[in-house]
């Protein structure tokens, strides 16, 4: 299928060098609920026709074969049952102790390395119930080497169906804006995106380079991404994020709103911890996928797809604006949404891919290190999805190897919005936090509902 070979040798691409390096090793762990238990025979069967049928990545490692040290892909023989793994967990356990149990698992499992005699995946089937998932839970760990979170999602859902009906297809949430394309000369010709394009630039050049203060969200440890995370979540009804959003104006999105609660509840939680730092300079990471494509494996497999398998991403670098006294919270919002529609300016995502390419080259990628915090966000369906049978309760990821102590990650679900916050164990107060991202959903919700519907 699409990009498969007898003889698979081809080339790392430079994004999955840099994620397979000495200096980064990132993984993306996802993980689905159930309500019911798990069958992992049935799990087992369809995982061994979704992964090694798909992508001969999956039945590949990394060898270094260029005289240049450039790395390639290798076929090796796979053996699934080196792949699955069911752990053992004590018997009638409580559910508080069985979600400490899963959530150790969980980071334990993220930290190990792979095997450089092996493809860099696992499955992990966890049949103990947590208070979010009384059946158990799957753990899909699998290294960005052989793809981002975009194809994974694409080729996962390519295995889904609904659980309501099988054969209706699954639907996503409508998007407002089209998709940028880095070819569009007229759109980025225009004169107010090329300047703003230039000092996106100039802003783009100094962050990769300047490093955010150490601030009580940042700890600026070498080799933070070896130590234990903590998992905590938050779900907001996409109802109220929409009734933000039609009152701050047609082109703002749920997007920016819930950016703007990350960045708002972020500088509350540096102020409750150390007031000083609610005047440090911050930034985070937002992850962008730069495809035209949505979720269809077909165009995904595709060589010469603009859609292709693998890593079609950019890391833009936003602020994390300061607190000022008497500010009104919808400012986060406002904030979010001029910044997020001048960045995603196609002009501004061709610089600020092509700048990427350059800080990797000369210096890694120093964007990622330099930032307080990540975000990332995908897109789920608006039906309750069915895996061999299985209705998914929930669903969420993190991107484990990332050199950061806070990373926010974000899926749309059955009409719901879950926001993972992935925290530094030991060094951020994790429930201190998401009573601060709480507070500040509240008040930009009530500040929205006291604002008049506008168009900004």
């Amino acid at each position: 299928m699409g990009c498969s070979k007898e003889n698979f040798a081809e080339p790392l691409s430079p994004m999955a060098q840099k994620f397979s390096s000495s200096a980064l090793h990132v993984y993306i762990l996802g993980v689905f609920e159930f309500d019911v238990p798990i069958d992992e025979l049935q799990i087992v069967s369809l995982l061994r026709d979704l992964f090694l049928s798909t992508n001969p990545r999956f039945s590949s490692v990394i060898v270094i074969r260029d005289k240049d040290g450039g790395k390639r892909w290798s076929k090796v023989e796979v053996k699934l049952e080196e792949h699955i793994f069911i752990p053992k967990f004590p018997e009638g356990l409580s559910l508080d102790s069985y979600d400490k149990y899963f959530g150790k698992y969980l980071s334990r499992i993220a930290m190990q390395e792979s095997p450089p005699n092996k493809p860099s995946w696992k499955v992990h089937i966890i049949k103990y119930p947590t208070s979010n998932a009384s059946g158990g839970s799957i753990a899909f760990r699998i290294h960005y080497s052989i793809a981002d979170g975009f194809s994974i999602m694409s080729l996962l859902l390519s295995s889904l169906r609904r659980a309501d009906n099988p054969s209706l297809p699954l639907t996503f949430p409508s998007r407002q804006r089209s998709k940028p394309e880095f070819g569009n000369k007229r759109s980025s010709l225009r004169l107010p995106g090329f300047f703003n394009s230039v000092l996106d630039f100039a802003w783009n050049l100094l962050n990769s380079t300047e490093v955010d203060d150490k601030t009580p969200i940042r700890s600026g440890d070498e080799g933070v991404e070896f130590h234990p995370f903590v998992l905590s979540h938050l779900t907001f009804a996409i109802t109220q994020l929409k009734e933000i959003k039609n009152n701050l104006g047609d082109e703002v999105t749920i997007n920016d709103v819930i950016t703007g609660v990350i960045v708002y509840g972020t500088r509350l939680y540096m102020q409750n911890v150390d007031y000083e730092s609610s005047k440090a300079n911050a930034s985070a990471c937002v992850v962008l996928n730069t495809r035209k494509v949505g979720y269809q494996l077909e165009d995904m497999v595709k060589c010469d797809a603009m859609g292709a398998w693998g890593n079609r991403i950019v890391f833009m670098p936003v602020p994390i604006n300061k607190l000022e006294d008497g500010q009104n919270p919808l400012d986060y919002v406002w904030g979010a949404h001029k910044m997020i529609k001048k960045k995603r300016h196609p002009l501004a995502l061709f610089i600020n891919d092509q700048l990427s390419k350059t800080t990797r080259k000369f210096k890694g990628m120093r964007n990622i290190r330099n930032s307080s915090a990540m975000i990332s966000n995908m897109t789920g369906p608006v039906e309750q999805m069915a895996l061999a049978n299985h209705p998914i309760k929930g669903l969420y990821f993190n991107v484990p190897g990332i050199p950061k102590s806070l990373m926010f990650t974000i899926v749309s679900y059955m009409g719901m919005l879950r926001v993972t916050i992935t925290t530094e164990e030991s060094f951020i107060n994790e429930k201190k936090l998401t009573s601060c991202l709480n507070n500040a959903f509240e008040s930009i919700f009530n500040a929205a509902r006291a604002t008049p519907p506008s168009k900004i």
